[in-house]
């Protein structure tokens, strides 16, 4: 006899609260190796959402090193990363409070400002930083790093931010002396990834101009640096015979990177579409290690990303991507002709890849699997030659079963490796027999297209639905539009499927991990192939008897906000939709958004102006009265990704049609919520929202968010 108590779908009662989520929560960022010490970053809700950052010695002993309050984020392209830099344990990092960058020595209670006060406030932004210590460019320690300008000159000479490579003392004389900081590199529009030769005698870095994107159209640029202005003499790095390398139209170039040997490495598209490793031979020419059709990159949405590390043995270790799932796998330099050999770690995401061999761990990286949240990881790897067969045919990619992943199933590869929590996993709040499982699906969309997917089915060890009926869908979309979602435990997923929902992240035609082929998919056809696939999903699951078709709802944030209103205008197949910081108008967006993106929507949609008719046509704004469905929309006040006008204008036109809807502004929140009370608010009222549309009551008290019209 069964002894689970009998709750419709999304009333059942669950441990997993608003609260839980952000409970004990610090997303891990970024990670660098340090000798025998390992640094991470972790976004912290409970503190605001500052960014801590975490060292960890040898000894397994763990500090947090910014003082209370101090964060270490950066504003530069908005989207920040790369916001802090540590060498022979000296940390450079950009606080956001001011946007200045700042050093902070060895067991020194104060960090110390490096670069100039702007002029106005976050003027002067920096990221990509990296420490050349004393002795490579004579006596001094230098900072490289990418400076954002928004000081009003820069800004009125050029219509908008400027974005250079700069060179500065790390002892902080260009504090009080601007005149120290040296441009090394400037005309681009925009650049990334600043990296020193090993010896100091050369510079490369990656750089892209309007309208391109990173992961369109990049350019790897190398040039010799001189240690002496050659017309003043004054010591300091100069640049001199800059050459690309690689990149340009229709060419992807990603990290840049010095081996040992001195070669320069770095992702590629150019083989096939997928990011692949490739070096610069001695006379220049481009070779491809280790091929693969698979992704060692990613859409570089943030600085500071790493895909690639050097290990001690010679070989390199990489994040590799194949149909949605992750793998953390080697690769040989002296055998460029073999795949990369992927490894047994149960891990489906790996991110921030990093060298440690002093650490007691051949490489650092931030992982998750479908049972284990993100987390820092310590990586001990087998050492063991292993031969591939090159001709091995992957799994076929079209292959529409699903299943849940196995956390402990053996990928075909080189080996076990032996992985180490670098910090205590919070505490749990259920037992694993809670957790729905991820399962990867494909399903055939629009135009005989395969489309894919992660389902999560409702799950819940104590209580069971009422026979016959079917769960509500939660259709959820990732952001970007050019991004991914991850096949992994988030607590985030889990409090709608322990709640009797099921939940499908789609990874719609226009996301990375597919190769550019796929990830091409969208352009000029944002507001279609993503709604079209959505919609597929939603189908294939209800058709299949998963799902109940009268009750799916739709929802996603910034730029899968805009497939959420889109697919509520253009489609039928939705009976509610939640909006979050999601864009309404897409010309009111090409007028107004930040510089990293403003020439977005060239590729997505079509020039501004010129393609005015398209945005017009794919705008939800101007298509309120096909939306027949209640609305749910959340926002930040500071948001200058997607700015509040936007929200402001779709909620006037629904609340003008008398639909019902929901409207939560938060003060202080930018693209994106970080804010532990502002995440819990925003998730109670989508929970009661979704009660009202499908006409079930929370378990959870959770207070009427402001609206009208239920």
């Amino acid at each position: 006899m069964s002894t689970h108590t009998e709750l419709p779908y999304g009333a059942w009662p669950s441990p997993i609260t608003a609260e839980a989520l952000v409970v004990g929560a610090a997303s891990p960022g970024e990670v660098r190796v340090d000798g025998a010490d390992v640094w991470w970053s972790e976004s912290r809700p409970a503190e605001g959402g500052r960014e801590q950052l975490v060292r960890r010695t040898s000894d397994g002993s763990r500090v947090d090193v910014l003082p209370d309050g101090v964060s270490a984020r950066t504003r530069a392209h908005e989207y920040g990363g790369g916001a802090w830099a540590v060498r022979g344990g000296v940390l450079v990092y950009a606080d956001w409070a001011d946007q200045r960058l700042y050093r902070l020595d060895p067991g020194a209670s104060a960090a110390v400002p490096v670069t100039p006060e702007p002029g106005v406030a976050h003027g002067l932004r920096y990221a990509d930083a990296e420490i050349v210590p004393a002795g490579v460019w004579g006596d001094r320690a230098w900072i490289v790093a990418v400076r954002e300008s928004h000081e009003p000159d820069a800004v009125a000479a050029h219509g908008e931010a400027v974005n250079e490579i700069v060179a500065l003392p790390l002892d902080g004389a260009a504090a009080d002396a601007p005149e120290l900081v040296r441009v090394l590199v400037t005309g681009p529009d925009f650049v990334s990834s600043p990296v020193v030769a090993p010896d100091g005698s050369a510079l490369a870095w990656t750089q892209w101009d309007h309208p391109a994107m990173p992961w369109d159209a990049t350019e790897l640029v190398v040039a010799r640096v001189d240690q002496a202005d050659p017309e003043t003499g004054a010591p300091g790095p100069t640049l001199t015979g800059a050459e690309v390398m690689a990149g340009g139209p229709g060419e992807s170039v990603l990290q840049p990177t010095w081996a040992p040997d001195g070669a320069l490495w770095f992702a590629s598209d150019r083989r096939g579409g997928w990011w692949n490793l490739h070096r610069v031979g001695a006379g220049g020419q481009v070779e491809v290690v280790a091929p693969v059709d698979g992704e060692i990159g990613g859409p570089q949405w943030r600085f500071g990303m790493r895909w690639f590390a050097f290990l001690a043995d010679g070989r390199v270790a990489c994040a590799l991507e194949s149909d949605g799932l992750y793998d953390l796998a080697v690769v040989d330099p002296s055998r460029p002709e073999q795949p990369p050999q992927a490894l047994v770690t149960g891990l489906t995401w790996v991110d921030q890849v990093a060298a440690g061999p002093e650490s007691g761990a051949d490489i650092v990286v931030i992982g998750a699997g479908p049972a284990e949240e993100a987390e820092p990881l310590g990586i001990s790897l087998p050492h063991a030659h292993v031969e591939v067969d090159p001709d091995a045919e992957a799994d076929d990619a079209d292959d529409d079963s699903t299943g849940p992943l196995d956390p402990t199933e053996e990928r075909e590869g080189g080996g076990h490796a032996l992985l180490e929590r670098l910090r205590p996993a919070r505490e749990s709040i259920v037992t694993p027999d809670w957790f729905a499982i991820p399962e990867p699906i494909a399903f055939p969309s629009a135009g005989g297209r395969t489309a894919y997917g992660i389902l999560y089915r409702p799950r819940h060890p104590e209580v069971r639905a009422p026979e016959g009926t079917l769960p509500p869908l939660l259709v959820t979309i990732h952001g970007g539009p050019t991004a991914m979602t991850r096949a992994v435990l988030t607590l985030q997923i889990q409090y709608w499927t322990t709640r009797g929902f099921a939940v499908v992240d789609v990874n719609y035609g226009g996301s990375t991990g597919y190769g550019r082929p796929y990830r091409e998919l969208l352009t000029n056809a944002w507001g279609v192939v993503d709604v079209q696939d959505c919609d597929a999903a939603a189908r294939h699951l209800a058709d299949a008897g998963i799902v109940d078709a009268g009750r799916m709802a739709i929802r996603g944030g910034s730029a899968g906000g805009f497939t959420t209103l889109a697919a509520l205008a253009f489609g039928e197949t939705f009976s509610a939709g939640a909006n979050h910081f999601g864009v309404a108008d897409l010309a009111a967006l090409a007028r107004d958004t930040h510089k990293f993106e403003s020439r977005y929507l060239d590729g997505l949609v079509g020039p501004y102006p010129e393609a005015a008719d398209r945005y017009k046509e794919l705008s939800p704004i101007n298509h309120t009265d096909d939306i027949s469905c209640p609305l749910a929309v959340f926002q930040g006040l500071e948001d200058a990704v997607v700015p509040p006008s936007q929200s402001e204008m779709i909620v006037e036109a629904v609340r003008a049609k008398g639909l019902p809807y929901v409207y939560l502004t938060f003060e202080g929140e930018q693209h994106g919520f970080r804010k532990a009370e502002n995440i819990i608010r925003c998730r109670e009222a989508e929970l009661w929202f979704y009660g009202q549309v499908f006409g079930f009551t929370p378990a959870d008290a959770i207070e009427p968010p402001p609206g009208g019209g239920f």
